[in-house]
């Protein structure tokens, strides 16, 4: 049977997640069909997906949009009708998917999440991990790009404010407050600093001036 929401993972690095992430689905969201998007050389996270007895996937790195290629190759490599865009660093809580699938009115394709964590997602202005049907992502894609939901030319950050500002503009965006999934970030001390987190202040930058040339494009 055909799984009702496919949780996308992009993995680099990090192998440790991969055991408590999938704990916390197998606790909320059992029925859910888990791709594990992967980087080639990545041996020791592949171990741990393939102890866990997961399916993975493997998508070339190169650098920038690496987040971004791999959510878009998942979306690609499922079939269920609704896709979570997920990330190592999560925590499902109970009912997450239920209060968000509430969300899915008429012309609603993207639903965010509560991560407990960004000031603009606790407001509801803003998701960094949304619930978005596969619906949505064929009939529009990006602003720009068919097939996929994430631009692939910010290296990770802000692509999130532009998947959301274009489905705000298309009316297709809602916020679910009670779908939590908690983002397990060190900027508010729910894991410790790593390379991967330390570059974020570098990247977010450059993301910034992406957005502000593409942010034309929907407004």
């Amino acid at each position: 049977m055909r799984a009702e929401v496919a949780i996308l993972v992009p993995m680099l690095g990090r192998p440790h997640r991969v055991a408590p992430l999938l704990e916390s689905i197998a606790a909320t969201t059992p029925g859910a069909e888990v791709l594990f998007v992967v980087s080639p050389d990545d041996v020791a996270v592949h171990a741990e997906i393939d102890a866990a007895g997961r399916r993975r996937v493997t998508v070339p790195w190169r650098g920038c949009g690496d987040y971004q290629r791999k959510i878009n190759f998942g979306i690609r490599a499922t079939t269920a009708p609704l896709l979570f865009t997920a990330a190592d660093d999560l925590r499902f809580h109970p009912g997450w998917l239920n209060a968000a699938h509430k969300r899915l009115a008429a012309g609603i394709g993207v639903v965010g999440t509560n991560d407990l964590a960004n000031k603009r997602v606790l407001r509801g202005d803003h998701a960094t991990h949304m619930l978005v049907t596969r619906e949505y992502v064929t009939e529009y894609g990006t602003i720009d790009e068919p097939g996929k939901f994430l631009h692939e030319g910010y290296p990770h950050e802000w692509c999130d404010d532009e998947a959301v500002a274009t489905a705000k503009h298309r009316k297709a965006w809602a916020f679910a407050r009670d779908a939590v999934v908690e983002h397990l970030h060190p900027t508010v001390g729910k894991a410790p600093m790593d390379p991967l987190y330390a570059q974020q202040g570098h990247r977010m930058a450059a993301g910034r001036s992406i957005f502000n040339r593409r942010r034309r494009l929907w407004t």
